[in-house]
């Protein structure tokens, strides 16, 4: 009875040091990617968090240009972004062209241009959050990608 007593606790201080081992491994291993998600924030999130720590954004007015890539079934596509845009980052005109060669990418692209204008005109270029127009989703990625671009090329 003794010897069976004297292996219980042995089995149960096994059992407690390799949960603790366990634990300590899993946070080793997740830590720094909780720690490099938090510190590399989205292009978008980036130019929020900017315009938000100087008040107002401010941007040097006129006419920006960017081509926005993203990815389809049938493969990498993109369309070319042009804006005007005011000191206060207000788009006052936009124009988008896509550059597929057929099938159903083209047709989506040719939605997206068609309503693109009434989602984005008059509205800050940093509040910016277009997701689908017209029926297009996916173009919505490229132009999202150009409007990064341009937040940038454009900030004064």
């Amino acid at each position: 009875m003794q010897g069976a007593t004297m292996e219980r606790p042995t089995a149960r201080t096994a059992l407690y040091a390799a949960t603790a081992a366990s634990t300590a491994l899993l946070a080793a291993a997740c830590g720094p990617q909780t720690e490099q998600v938090e510190s590399a924030p989205s292009p978008s999130a980036s130019a929020e968090a900017k315009g938000a720590s100087e008040g107002a954004a401010s941007f040097s007015a006129g006419d920006y240009e960017a081509t926005g890539s993203y990815q389809t079934p049938g493969g990498t596509q993109s369309v070319d972004v042009e804006v005007t845009l005011e000191a206060d980052g207000t788009i006052t005109d936009v124009e988008v062209d896509g550059n597929a060669e057929g099938g159903n990418s083209e047709q989506f692209q040719e939605k997206f241009e068609s309503g693109i204008e009434a989602e984005v005109e008059g509205k800050k270029i940093t509040e910016l959050s277009v997701d689908k127009v017209s029926g297009s989703s996916l173009t919505s990625g490229g132009f999202n990608d150009a409007i990064t671009q341009i937040i940038d090329d454009a900030q004064a």
